[in-house]
């Protein structure tokens, strides 16, 4: 996704967190200013920065003018994130030009890749940094404070941030994201992510579990459990009573985070269709409070086109996945990525990406044309030979038809009770509460006094629009 996100973090975020700041310390008191672009990897990424640098002793602001430290948190994903990394850059320089000491500097996926770029060429930043670095940070911010530009963008087959408790960024006190593992292993042929953020790693369960269970104590009341390849998930942990480590895949972790409480709402994102097993879907199935909804990106619906994808799997093996789904999860909302246009793709195998989302009928999703990204197996091997107008006519048609399903997804809905977990207003009205139901569909709903954001209400659904369920709590 390439749609830009703002953590500008809050000095109220701070509350509760009590920070032992060094006496002396020349960071305290310095102005930290964070924008997160991309993925919901790079919002907890983000939390986890802002984290590291309040321990010692910087401040946050919500104006990267009045900042001393700005970073960016980068998604190397689509093309024109990066354009739009480079306008904010030299936005940056602009508010630097008044403030000769502010230290400028890119993390995350983006950094590895455009480091050379970024540092030496365009001279937009004073520091990068990769994601497995961010403890890094304070001794590079120093380099800076030196006269020097810095960089880490070593990779690591260990770090997971496990010990970090993330400061919540942008927080409504209600929904946060968990990591629970990093990196990836798969070599999809477009995609980046195996190169800027290394080799797959599991947490430790009884991390993860703490962090969800003091989220809960805090007030928060839904946990997105985050990995590149969630059901991948696996954690292996010498036992003292037995020679054989014990070993903790993704069903066993959802078991663990839903018996947190019964009132924590547990989503996760994303799963890969090679992996996701019955398992899951039963330990779904077992907990209320899991919610019934799984994004199963398909990317294309021709088997040729995924096995140059190197999705390893095919058109039959993602049905498959699918009709475990509506038999086992009867209801189950199922979101999706697709691509228009990979290398070399026919107008028949188009089409049967079309008709893959016939058979499906997803819910939601996310509809992108290939972009060719540097560094990728599919750049190295194929021409990204389908024509700019190509793409964007079969784009048209993919989204056409995701809106009609969308729609009908919701008209399935009206006139049923849903459960809903209250965010806050709605965008439109403060006379509106909004919230999501379990499927991950919006729902819209009058304010009464009796209820507010952070408890969950039984709406009675009234009528839909095409992305939006209405109705009043019974």
């Amino acid at each position: 996704m390439d749609t830009l996100f703002q953590d500008k973090t809050h000095d109220e975020g701070r509350q509760g967190e009590a920070l032992m700041l060094e006496p002396g310390n020349k960071n305290n008191g310095r102005k930290l200013y964070i924008e997160s672009y991309g993925c919901a990897m790079n919002f907890s990424d983000s939390e986890i920065v802002a984290s590291i640098l309040l321990e010692r002793g910087f401040e946050t602001t919500t104006d990267h003018n009045n900042a001393d430290v700005i970073f960016i948190n980068t998604c190397s994903i689509r093309e024109n994130a990066e354009q739009r990394v480079r306008n904010r850059l030299k936005e940056f320089a602009v508010a630097k030009l008044k403030n000769p000491g502010m230290v400028v500097g890119v993390l995350g996926c983006m950094a590895e890749r455009l480091k050379s770029k970024f540092l030496e060429e365009e001279k937009l930043v004073d520091v990068v940094v990769g994601p497995d670095a961010y403890r890094d940070l304070p001794n590079l911010i120093d380099q800076v404070d030196d006269g020097q530009r810095a960089v880490n963008v070593l990779l690591s087959r260990e770090e997971t941030y496990a010990d970090i408790s993330p400061v919540r960024l942008n927080s409504n006190g209600i929904n946060a994201f968990v990591s629970i593992m990093r990196g990836c292993d798969n070599m999809c042929s477009f995609c980046v992510v195996p190169f800027t953020r290394g080799r797959e790693r599991s947490r430790d369960p009884e991390s993860i579990v703490a962090e969800c269970t003091d989220l809960y104590n805090k007030g928060y009341r839904e946990v997105t459990l985050l990995g590149q390849n969630v059901d991948s998930y696996k954690y292996k942990s010498e036992s003292q009573e037995s020679e054989s480590p014990e070993v903790v895949n993704f069903a066993d972790l959802l078991s663990l985070v839903a018996q947190v409480s019964p009132e924590l709402r547990i989503r996760f994102s994303t799963s890969h269709p090679k992996d996701i097993t019955d398992e899951v879907l039963y330990t779904i199935k077992k907990y209320d409070n899991i919610c019934k909804y799984i994004h199963l990106p398909v990317q294309s619906g021709n088997s040729r086109v995924l096995e140059l994808m190197n999705r390893t799997y095919d058109r039959e093996w993602y049905m498959n996945r699918i009709d475990a789904i509506r038999r086992i999860l009867p209801g189950c909302a199922i979101s999706t990525d697709v691509i228009t246009g990979f290398c070399t793709e026919t107008e028949e195998e188009h089409q049967e990406t079309l008709s893959m989302m016939d058979y499906v009928k997803y819910d939601f999703a996310y509809m992108f044309m290939y972009s060719e990204r540097p560094g990728t197996l599919a750049a190295k091997r194929y021409a990204d030979d389908i024509p700019e107008p190509v793409k964007r006519r079969r784009l048209s048609e993919v989204v056409q038809k995701q809106q009609q399903y969308s729609h009908e997804r919701l008209k399935l809905l009206v006139g049923s009770t849903q459960k809903v977990l209250i965010e806050g207003f709605s965008k439109k009205s403060d006379k509106d509460y909004c919230g999501r139901s379990d499927q991950n569909a919006m729902v819209v709903f009058p304010v009464a006094e009796s209820y507010k954001p952070g408890q969950y209400v039984d709406v009675h659904i009234d009528r839909c629009t095409t992305a939006t369920l209405i109705g009043v709590v019974v």
